[in-house]
């Protein structure tokens, strides 16, 4: 295992280069939160690619492969339509915004009273995502080095914060580029022939597996509709998300950039179900379906892929986890914090230089909080289904509201926040954690009093309006970097 141990050292020193590299380039608030809204099409899209597939999408992937055979794509599958609705339909609108958070989208659309609430909700969702991912450090370097769970969690935590800490988005940025191309090699170029052909083809797996695993649509309707409105719907609104959007140098990068990125999602979800498939034919009874990536690897390929791959899983699982650290830094300080001291941000005068050194210190409190608590909790994925609940209970309405429905209001966006959220907090207590019901029962009662709250309510105030259609059209924004940098990063 020498040689493996050498590629994910390498792979780590790596990281933390970085991260050194971004703090020498964050020297403003908006380079560290959104990379100086500078990056082109080709880092955009990479970029993107790797933080919406984590270690859920890798190793739960295959995991679902595994257990329900091709089907069990239609998880990441679902991510990729997210991605690619967002890309294709509102992508380009929230680049033009040129704001930092969901929760300040929220406020010029309604008139600055939405954003405390949502960012609390915000702040849940994030801080949750980012601690199931820090989760899944355990499982590979258990994988690696035969490590103790909490040593693991500690190992893998701490060099997501210290990069992260050090140059915010840049160094993410640059580590998710190197992530993506590790992945790209690790998971489709190597691991998918390699199980194909260990399995002995697809005529001998077809001949040893049951014809359901064979059927698109084997994992069931219903699982499938709930995967669509959790993820493709959580993929729209997500802080995590919006936050690379942001980071676009225009919005036809966004669009074209997310386009791809959402397409390749659809790749790695089918690769991640064969793989899963190949799996299950050469270990029929492995005690959890998730153990396959992990077995598989360690079995079957040789000295050095082996560790390429198991860097892939590394690089699946920091993307998410510092892509959510951020966005949940990001949240707490300009949505939560700021908002309780009543600080008023200003623009220029040397203020953004401030304020990188307040969203440091946030990442890194952030950090070990997020460490702390993904020790003390074990199971991933009710953790997970909680964020992904809250999140589409309580804000998708109105997100998705502000930015198709004129007649909507301050009053019905927090009412649709308020209710959509402790019905989903309700009914999770009533149904069980894992149930569909809470998401389906709390959307519906989201939109319900979106709806019937904003037509009882005066309408938004026209100033508002105006100045909300003024920031959609990419007028009245912060003004760009004067240094065409963007031309040079990310081609």
């Amino acid at each position: 295992m020498a040689v493996d141990y050498a590629v994910i050292v390498v792979y780590l020193a790596g990281m933390l280069a970085m991260g050194w590299w971004g703090m020498r380039r964050a020297k403003s608030k908006s380079e560290f939160l959104v990379a100086g809204r500078r990056l082109g099409p080709w880092m955009y899209s990479g970029t993107m690619a790797a933080i919406v597939l984590g270690g859920a999408s890798t190793i739960g992937g295959v995991g679902l492969g595994y257990q329900y055979g091709l089907s069990g794509a239609w998880m990441v599958f679902t991510i990729g339509l997210g991605l690619l609705a967002l890309s294709v339909f509102f992508s380009a609108r929230i680049a033009r915004l040129k704001v930092y958070t969901v929760s300040e989208m929220l406020d010029l659309r309604y008139g600055g009273r939405a954003g405390l609430i949502s960012g609390i909700v915000m702040w849940a969702y994030t801080l949750m995502l980012a601690v199931t991912s820090t989760i899944a450090y355990a499982t590979i370097f258990d994988v690696l080095f035969d490590m103790n769970r909490t040593v693991a969690i500690i190992l893998g935590g701490a060099i997501v914060v210290a990069y992260s800490t050090l140059g915010g988005m840049w160094s993410i940025t640059l580590t998710d580029m190197v992530q993506f191309v590790v992945k790209t090699i690790g998971v489709l170029l190597l691991l998918l022939p390699i199980a194909v052909i260990k399995a002995g083809g697809f005529s001998e797996m077809k001949a040893k597996l049951p014809t359901e695993y064979f059927d698109p649509l084997g994992i069931g309707g219903e699982t499938i509709f709930t995967y669509v409105l959790i993820y493709t719907f959580g993929m729209l609104i997500g802080q995590d998300i919006w936050q690379r959007v942001f980071t676009a140098r225009s919005d036809r990068v966004a669009r074209l950039g997310g386009t791809v990125a959402g397409t390749y999602c659809l790749v790695y979800a089918v690769a991640g179900a064969v793989i899963g498939t190949a799996a299950k034919v050469m270990y029929p009874k492995l005690p959890t379906a998730d153990a396959a990536f992990a077995t598989i690897v360690k079995d079957e390929l040789p000295v050095g892929v082996r560790g390429l791959v198991l860097a892939a899983a590394l690089a699946a699982v920091m993307s998410t986890s510092s892509g959510a650290l951020i966005a949940c830094a990001t949240v707490a300080n300009n949505d939560i914090w700021s908002r309780i001291k009543g600080a008023v941000r200003r623009e220029g005068d040397g203020a953004e230089h401030d304020e990188v050194k307040g969203n440091r210190a946030f990442i890194l409190i952030m950090g070990i909080a997020v460490i702390l608590i993904a020790i003390a909790l074990n199971n991933v994925v009710e953790a997970l289904t909680v964020a992904y609940n809250l999140l589409v209970g309580g804000l998708l309405v109105p997100i998705l509201g502000g930015l198709l429905w004129r007649r909507g209001t301050a009053a019905g966006a927090l009412a649709a926040v308020a209710v959509g959220g402790l019905a989903v907090v309700g009914l999770m207590a009533g149904y069980g954690i894992l149930a569909n019901e809470p998401v389906y029962y709390g959307l519906l009662a989201s939109l319900a009093v979106y709806v019937v709250v904003s037509l009882a309510t005066k309408p938004t105030d026209a100033a508002v309006l105006a100045a909300w259609r003024e920031r959609l059209a990419g007028r009245g924004s912060e003004p760009e970097p004067a240094e065409p940098v963007g031309e040079r990063v990310g081609g």
